[in-house]
């Protein structure tokens, strides 16, 4: 592994951890901090530095947010499945194969639209 990567998995993680710390004393304020496009905008920095390539990166935002979109279930079935005392675990794993099986409709709606994600 070379040394950008390191530093790359190294940043990554730490803005994992302090949203958790955050979290755990505001949940609020942790939501806010994980729901900022963190991720992806790390993600577009490394492309960017790694290539330089505008329309990879046009590529990348666009299939982004066309990906986001399956995600949102996930956020309305493991609230309700834990307020309905589903327990941790099963609402996680549902909350998951939900946003797979969105995923994967995602994927064939887009391949009918000739859109390739």
């Amino acid at each position: 592994m070379t040394l950008a990567f390191l530093t790359r998995m190294l940043f990554s993680a730490m803005i994992i951890a302090l949203i958790s710390l955050v979290a755990r004393r505001s949940p609020g304020m942790g939501a806010l901090i994980a729901s900022l496009p963190l991720v992806t905008t790390l993600s577009v920095i490394w492309l960017w530095h790694d290539t330089e390539n505008t329309g990879l990166i046009a590529d990348f935002m666009t299939t982004n947010m066309i990906y986001w979109i399956p995600s949102v279930p996930m956020f309305i079935l493991m609230p309700y499945m834990l307020r309905h005392n589903a327990g941790f675990w099963l609402s996680l794993a549902a909350s998951v194969l939900l946003t797979f099986g969105c995923y994967m409709l995602t994927s064939v709606i887009a391949a009918r639209y000739g859109m390739k994600l």
